[in-house]
Order: C-alpha cells, then structure tokens, then sequence
C-alpha cells in the first residue's frame, strides 16, 4: 500500500510538471504569432531551467529530457521542438563542471542557454538577408502555405524597393496561405492564392519556389508541409530553382529515405496517433522532400547545397 501510495503521488507530481510545462509553451506559441516552436521550446526549457531546484547534474538533465517529452506531447508539430531542443541541451551541457558547486553549474547552465537563444533570435534575419539576393525586379516567386522566414524574406525585399509577384497555396487543411496573402498584402507586396491543386499550371510562369521548413534532416532534404515534395517535383520537372530558408535549429538528426520512414509523430497530428486504428487513413500534415529536388538551402550558417548540410550537423554536435 506504500509503495502504491508513493506511486501515485509521483505520478501526480509528474502529471503536474507536465501540465505546467505544455501551458508556458502553448501560450508562448498563442502570445506570439510569429514564433517558431523551436525557439517557443528553447525559451520553455530556460523556463524549466532558472525556476526547478536541482540536487544532482543527472536530475537536472532528466528534468530538461522530462520537458521536451511534454512539449512533445501538445498538439503542435514536433520537428523544429525536437532538433531546437536537442541543440539547446547539447549547447548548455558542453561545459566543465569539476569543482562546481550545482547552483555553479546551474548558473553556468543558465548563462549559456541564454546567449545560445538570444544567438538563434537573430537567425531569422540572417537567413533572410541571404535569400533576399535571389529575389529581382519583376520576378515571379512561388510559395506554399505560411512560412514566417519566407515572409519575412519577402518583406525585406519589398522594402528594398523590389516589385514582384508571390503565388500563394492555399495550403492543406488549414488553408493558412490565406494568412500569407493577408500578411503580405499588408507589406504591399502583389501577390495571388492559388488552390495547391493548381501548382503545376502556375509553375511555368514563375522564376523560383520557395519555401520554408520544419526541419532540415541528414541528407540535406527537409521536413514541411504536406505538399511541398510535389511542389519541388513539378519544379524540377519544369527546371525552376527550389530555395529552402531555414534557421540552423531546424536542422534534425533524422535520415529518412522516403516518406514512411518519417515516424508517425511527424507526420499525424495527436489526435491520429490516439486512434491508431484509423492511422493508416489519416492525413499526414507534413512531407519529406529529398535533396534532389531542392537547389539551395539559406541558413544563418551560409547558402548551402543539400550536400553541405551534414557537415554542418556534424559541427552543430561536435
């Protein structure tokens, strides 16, 4: 009977640290829409971090691994929460602790995950500063559903007194380009929505795509919305550019060589993996496109090739 009792309290201890962790970081996405989930979980485990008391190094790591797990848990899409996390407890635990008392190491812990997030606060303009070179006078851009890199990307040049035309899709079940449209009618860019079905008619006229992602992986491909892999093909096929943007925390160790081997958490929303009978008739959200369709990747870390990408994941966890 003790030990059933202890059981439960520690369940409800968990259930409660679980619960507070996933609040703090649903409300930073819903406070701040133009937050990335990666940077939402980063600033969550900082959260964690400054306000939980910790006895041993191994506590606190186990409690750091504890969040993301809950993080993991919400009902938003995990690829850019697992790779920023990763970075974060990568970046943070890369240090010497001999002869440091834990509120020491706690400190320094602290320190460090606060100049590596007010470090990847700046990624974002970096990588549009980047792209933004590719962008002309009179140019055709094609891009599907909302990105927040890509847009800002486009407001750069915008404001740098470019005129050019932005195709929009719809983008799946949400129709968030409808949000993009709005967005960047709002920066007085000219720009159409188009339904995702019309991607190949409009392909022919315009110069590029591109897009943003939810996670680069191994290979130099990337994780994004349901879509974007026949986005890239009929590109290709047509022999126009396909430009990815993305920060260097969305850049995953995943190796997947073709969309089953993206795991299920990626791919269903948490309501799809509950009903597990059903999930072989959900609808996934996001796809994998190989690094064979796309031309460049724009990141803070530089313009990379596809290829480029897994020297610099190697360096990121050196």
């Amino acid at each position: 009977m003790i030990k059933l009792k202890i059981s439960k309290t520690t369940k409800m201890v968990e259930d409660k640290f679980n619960a507070h962790v996933v609040k703090y970081f649903t409300a930073l996405m819903d406070n701040d829409k133009s937050l990335s989930s990666g940077i939402a979980a980063i600033k969550t485990l900082l959260m964690v971090l400054e306000n939980t008391k910790f006895d041993t190094i191994h506590i606190l790591i186990s409690t750091i691994q504890a969040a993301v797990l809950a993080m993991r848990s919400s009902e938003l899409p995990i690829t850019a929460i697992v790779s920023g996390s990763e970075l974060f407890s990568r970046f943070i635990t890369f240090a010497k602790f001999d002869d440091k008392s834990m509120e020491e190491c706690k400190n320094i812990m602290l320190n460090r995950g606060k100049s590596f997030l007010s470090k990847l606060l700046e990624c974002r303009q970096i990588v549009s500063n980047q792209a933004v070179q590719f962008i002309t006078d009179g140019c055709r851009v094609l891009t599907h559903s909302r990105s927040r890199v890509v847009l800002q990307t486009l407001e750069l040049a915008a404001k740098s007194n470019k005129k050019f035309h932005v195709y929009v899709t719809e983008g799946g079940h949400d129709k968030d380009g409808k949000q993009m449209c709005a967005d960047l009618e709002k920066c007085g860019i000219d720009c159409t929505l188009i339904i995702d079905s019309a991607i190949g008619y409009v392909m022919e006229s315009v110069d590029f795509v591109m897009v943003g992602a939810e996670g680069v992986v191994e290979s130099g491909g990337i994780i994004n919305r349901i879509g974007t892999f026949t986005m890239a093909v009929c590109a290709k096929e047509m022999k126009k550019p396909v430009y990815v943007v993305a920060e260097s925390f969305k850049f995953t160790r995943l190796y997947p060589l073709n969309q089953r081997d993206l795991p299920d958490e990626y791919k269903y929303s948490k309501q799809d993996l509950r009903n597990l009978k059903n999930i072989g008739k959900a609808h996934p959200l996001v796809d994998y496109t190989p690094p064979a369709y796309i031309t460049l990747i724009f990141s803070d870390l530089g313009i990379l090739t596809p290829s480029a990408v897994s020297d610099e994941l190697i360096k990121l966890y050196l």
